[in-house]
């Protein structure tokens, strides 16, 4: 994923900046940058965020950088933001996507220009750096950064500052959320809207799928109208956004306490049957706190996250450090744990290795049994729009594997009899993975529920990584 936060005022924009940008950090954990400009142009640091936070390592930077308009970014894979000097002047930029045929785009712009890209490790090509390629491709930004949308299989927001103003581009489906805010000083842009609350700003707008404006310390100017079609992720509800999060005007919390109430109006567990109701940290937590609402079974804590040296930031991008240390951050309440009965809710089951070893967890530290519910539906793609699961093949999802092994390879059609919860086929499959991750019963959340929960209209919604469609 990513994040990133904008700012443009009649004053130095950097304070915001820093700490709109450190509000962002559990979107991204491997790199993060800020540029800004001023009277001495651009002035731009970049920084490794996989073994410390944002803060800790923009402070020096911060204490030197001087501009009334600035872009930041935290990303989870490519250094951004770059700056750029093309036909069109000099810019900075940076986005938030995925691009999925960025080899045929490297392929024709190589072909057609004169032109080259900078390798990073591993041998990929920067996808900013790409995008900055499309743009300028077309003789102004306005009809480069729409070119750049249209010809990009996958999904990509844009943030382009020059001296004259920053470009905000929300994806052409609406995917990714762009909010502005506004104070007397003047605006700010962002991905997440609670980012700007503690700075005065206030609630502006929120940009349309593919909506193109410019944002000046003096005015928000809308240059090319949003589209009609929207494709929000709905992953950003169950998981992504941070509790005081809000995406289209529907508040991350209360939508994962009405998914809980809705995953436990559907069980048929009591308080005879359950002790407690128990959310993994962090993003588990509100559903849980939803079911034991409804349920009328306590809400408990049989372990709590250390927080004081844990970020969300510091995850290594390997996934069997990843695991390491989301069990090093979680400790036992043993009061809470030894001889109950706990029903465990997880946002979702993407691998299955962080929630089995959970479960194992529980027991040996004397759990009497441990009920799964993961508050969304089983995964059976991963993400071709944002990469929120970072499988780089589908057959890395626990559902997918689990499928294999009971038939073998199967086509979409048999796949759509597994994603629909009224199926044998769904049934034998969601038996088969509580088997093998060892709980004593499992139920996943229905899609329809998790849709009703969120409150926008089903279509307005991206369902892709559990149903396959776009």
């Amino acid at each position: 994923m990513g994040g990133f936060f904008a700012s443009a005022q009649n004053e130095d924009c950097v304070f915001d900046l820093f700490f709109g940008t450190d509000y962002h950090s559990h979107l991204g954990t491997r790199r993060a940058g800020m540029v800004v400009y001023g009277e001495d142009g651009f002035n731009r640091a970049i920084h490794n965020i996989e073994n410390s936070p944002f803060r800790t390592k923009f402070n020096n930077d911060v204490n030197g950088m001087k501009g009334h308009m600035g872009i930041g970014c935290i990303s989870d894979y490519e250094p951004q933001p770059l700056i750029i000097r093309s036909h069109h002047g000099a810019y900075a930029i940076s986005t938030v996507g995925k691009i999925n045929n960025s080899a045929d785009l490297v392929k024709n712009i190589l072909n057609t220009t004169g032109l080259h890209f900078m390798e990073m490790s591993g041998g990929e090509i920067n996808a900013t750096e790409l995008v900055a390629a499309l743009i300028n491709r077309k003789d102004n930004l306005v009809e480069g950064i729409h070119y750049a949308q249209e010809v990009i299989d996958g999904s990509i927001t844009i943030l382009l500052m020059t001296p004259k103003g920053i470009y905000l581009a929300r994806d052409k489906m609406g995917r990714t959320p762009v909010v502005i805010g506004r104070k007397p000083e003047g605006f700010c842009a962002a991905f997440e809207q609670y980012s700007f609350v503690n700075m005065d700003y206030e609630l502006y707008k929120e940009l349309g799928p593919g909506e193109i404006a410019v944002m000046t310390p003096n005015e928000v100017v809308t240059l090319m109208a949003p589209g009609k079609e929207m494709k929000v992720c709905t992953f950003l509800w169950v998981y992504y956004g941070y509790p005081p999060s809000a995406y289209e005007g529907v508040s991350v919390e209360a939508m994962r306490n009405r998914c809980g109430g809705m995953l436990a109006k559907r069980d048929n567990m009591t308080k005879d049957d359950i002790d407690i109701v128990a959310g993994v940290p962090d993003s588990g937590i509100a559903h849980a706190i939803g079911y034991s609402n409804a349920s009328g079974i306590p809400y408990g804590r049989p372990f709590i996250k250390y927080t004081p040296t844990w970020p969300r930031s510091f995850m290594p991008t390997i996934q069997s450090k990843r695991d390491f240390i989301a069990r090093m951050k979680l400790l036992p309440v043993q009061e809470n744990i030894k001889g109950k009965r706990i029903l465990l809710i997880d946002d979702s089951i993407v691998r299955g290795t962080q929630l089995k070893e959970k479960t194992e967890y529980l027991r040996e530290a004397g759990a009497k049994e441990v009920h799964v519910r993961p508050a969304c539906p089983p995964i059976l793609y991963g993400c071709k729009y944002l990469g929120f699961s970072r499988s780089t093949s589908d057959m890395e999802l626990l559902a997918r594997r689990v499928i294999y092994d009971l038939e073998g390879d199967v086509d979409a059609e048999t796949l759509a009899e597994y994603a629909n919860p009224d199926t044998q086929r769904y049934a034998n499959m969601v038996e088969e993975i509580r088997r093998k991750q060892g709980y004593d019963s499992l139920k996943f959340n229905r899609l329809d529920d998790m849709l009703e929960a969120v409150g926008l209209p089903p279509e307005n919604l991206c369902t892709y990584c559990w149903n396959g469609q776009e």
